[in-house]
């Protein structure tokens, strides 16, 4: 794989993630148990932009459970349905993730109890040509046991070609026929390399009803989505779906800022929701009872904090996808012609 200039000792993998994640849940400190009886209360909800769907401010990444799920099963399926009755109802999720692995047990998982209907499901796909996008549809609402989805993302445009070939291959003919078949509800795209990639998206002939990106403190430094496409998205009604708010799990534990700070800053945003990585009951309970908890951070704090980092932060340091293969999806990489290290 082409070198970029970074010394690949630093670089963190999408296997390394676990283990940087880890160390996040253990920097997470929440000020008091969940009690009983706060599964009823739910989780505050926001607008998911111009969907006219309400989600939850926090939303269940795919990846981690497809992980937890390849460790012990039962357990993760335990987790999803925990995070149910808690009120996280919004369930990312992609074509990709372990081979296909994590749609099938959220697929499980969302197969009983009427727990589909309680849901706000996503998924996203790799695919960008007509037929490719068709396929990957269809086979993940089989996956996912169900017969629609409520968003479908085109995953991981982070390739300055990306946009190009989504229109030029009509994978968004796909999208859009089946959005009219009823098999989708919304249509959106994800992305963590480049706000100048976003934006090529955005600028594309097509009205995104959602964009996710990564949102946290180091990126206001570097490459910034928050001050380059989130304002865009606002401005055009799209939903933004913030992830990364440790870094890639890497800021808790080489910054020493909690994941609760992360978690709170990035929620300050205007945000629909985030995604968090979630592979245990503990990590479940502690990010439920940090969204519980929320109140906006002001601006003088978000100031500060901001003030704190930008000397480590305007390198990349702190978020080496945006500047390495190395938390590409494999898929994505081999796509574009790639070798995967």
């Amino acid at each position: 794989m082409a070198q970029d200039g970074h010394d690949n000792s630093s670089e963190i993998t999408r296997r390394d993630f676990v283990g940087n994640a880890a160390k996040g849940a253990t920097a997470l400190a929440v000020a008091a148990p969940l009690v009983a009886g706060a599964a009823s209360s739910g989780l505050p909800s926001r607008p998911l932009g111009k969907t006219g769907a309400d989600v939850s401010v926090l939303c269940l990444g795919g990846w981690h459970i497809g992980y937890a799920a390849s460790q012990d099963e039962a357990a993760a399926i335990k987790v999803m349905h925990a995070a149910i009755d808690e009120g996280v109802t919004f369930f990312d999720n992609s074509w990709d993730y372990h081979d296909g692995g994590s749609e099938l047990v959220m697929g499980k998982a969302l197969a009983s109890g009427g727990r589909r209907d309680k849901v706000f499901l996503m998924t996203k796909g790799c695919e960008r040509d007509y037929q490719g996008a068709k396929r990957c549809i269809d086979e993940s609402l089989k996956r996912l046991q169900t017969d629609y989805l409520d968003l479908w993302q085109f995953h991981e445009i982070i390739y300055e070609n990306d946009p190009d070939w989504v229109f030029e291959r009509d994978g968004i003919r796909a999208a859009v026929e089946a959005k009219e078949a009823g098999k989708i509800r919304h249509i959106g795209f994800t992305g963590h390399r480049d706000p100048r990639v976003h934006k090529r998206m955005l600028d594309k002939p097509f009205d995104w009803e959602t964009v996710q990106m990564p949102i946290n403190m180091m990126d206001a430094h570097f490459r910034s989505f928050r001050e380059h496409i989130v304002p865009l998205c606002v401005e055009r009604g799209a939903g933004v779906i913030g992830m990364k708010s440790l870094g890639g799990g890497v800021i808790p534990g080489r910054a020493g800022i909690s994941a609760d700070t992360c978690i709170r800053y990035a929620l300050s945003q205007p945000i629909s929701s985030l995604v968090v990585g979630i592979t245990s009951m503990d990590e479940l309970l502690q990010n439920v009872a940090t969204a519980r908890a929320f109140s906006p951070m002001a601006q003088a704090e978000q100031g500060a904090l901001l003030a704190g980092v930008r000397e480590v932060a305007g390198d990349g340091r702190f978020e080496l996808y945006k500047t390495t293969q190395r938390m590409d999806g494999p898929y994505h990489v081999k796509q574009h012609g790639f070798e995967i290290s």
